[in-house]
């Protein structure tokens, strides 16, 4: 599947680059999880590689918001694993306890030495570490965004979840809807502006040609994840969380699903590279840390995609 997407993806035209230290912040990332309890060993995790597409989203960030972000896609990865891989997602009435224990420890902000709940054990303990250091950084509005984001994910999840306990595959539409929550890419987003001192203009947030952009740099993140992933996903029978399953469910035909999936990123990209230019002309050096932090997304999907055990 890695060639076909290679073949298929056209390759997003912003430069690539990985921050220096990304196999220091790996090591620190997966002790942190070790001693929150999250894994028992580092195996699977580092399979993942979530420094690695850290350091692909923030090449010049600070060390400790470089680990932030680290730590938030190696607690996303234990997550979607938990769900995809270990039973938690398979039935909504089983993840919901564990989503209303995390949607506390979202609702207390990241408050200083507050003790989370243990429903979710270890989760809830690493998801109040992470709202407490986003806190620290004294930037109320982006902690805002982070735990409305990390809401939208938790319980995208139980729609998957009740997907799966009725082996239902959603609409093209209702799926492409849901998957920018399920991919957990806007949460990255809001730590990686954190991360890069890229943070859009409040005026300009607003602005629905910002939204426009924001969603389609969501779906060609995910869109490349889903294309990149499926042939792994697929092996263990099909995922109905996949742009390409939900396309094969309404055309019958998997190749052509594979490439409309593909048809799909590249027009998404080009929409995306259009879309940019009109933001520039309109806003100017305003907007420029912003672009950068979503071309780094963009370009560090495809690259740590390549090169990923994660989908191999």
């Amino acid at each position: 599947m890695r060639s076909f997407a290679v073949s298929a993806l056209r390759e997003p035209p912003f430069s690539g680059a990985r921050h220096d230290h990304t196999q220091r912040v790996a090591r620190e990332s997966t002790d942190w999880a070790q001693a929150l309890g999250l894994i028992s060993n580092g195996q699977r995790l580092r399979r993942a590689d979530a420094a690695g597409l850290a350091g692909r989203a923030c090449p010049e960030a600070p060390l400790d918001r470089l680990r932030l972000l680290a730590d938030l896609i190696s607690w996303l990865f234990v997550m979607d694993d938990a769900c995809d891989e270990d039973g938690l997602g398979a039935d909504p009435t089983l993840l919901a306890p564990t989503v209303a224990a995390l949607l506390d420890v979202l609702d207390r902000q990241g408050a200083p030495d507050d003790v989370p709940p243990g429903a979710a054990g270890p989760l809830s303990v690493a998801l109040a570490d992470l709202c407490r250091r986003t806190r620290a950084h004294g930037h109320p509005a982006l902690l805002l965004r982070f735990t409305t984001a990390m809401r939208d994910y938790l319980l995208a999840l139980l729609w998957e979840a009740a997907n799966r306990e009725h082996e239902r595959v959603p609409s093209v539409g209702e799926y492409v809807q849901m998957r920018r929550h399920t991919g957990g890419v806007y949460p990255s987003l809001t730590l990686t502006e954190l991360a890069l001192d890229g943070f859009p203009p409040a005026a300009r947030r607003a602005d629905p040609d910002w939204a426009e952009l924001e969603t389609l740099a969501a779906d060609l993140i995910c869109w490349c994840n889903d294309v990149f992933s499926y042939g792994k996903e697929h092996q263990v029978g099909p995922d109905a969380h996949n742009l390409v399953t939900v396309l094969a469910r309404e055309t019958g035909d998997e190749s052509a699903a594979l490439r409309a999936a593909a048809d799909r990123f590249n027009d998404t990209l080009g929409a995306y590279l259009a879309a940019e230019n009109e933001l520039l002309a309109a806003h100017g050096d305003a907007v420029r840390p912003a672009l950068a932090a979503r071309r780094n997304w963009i370009r560090g999907t495809y690259d740590w995609s390549l090169a990923a055990e994660r989908y191999a």
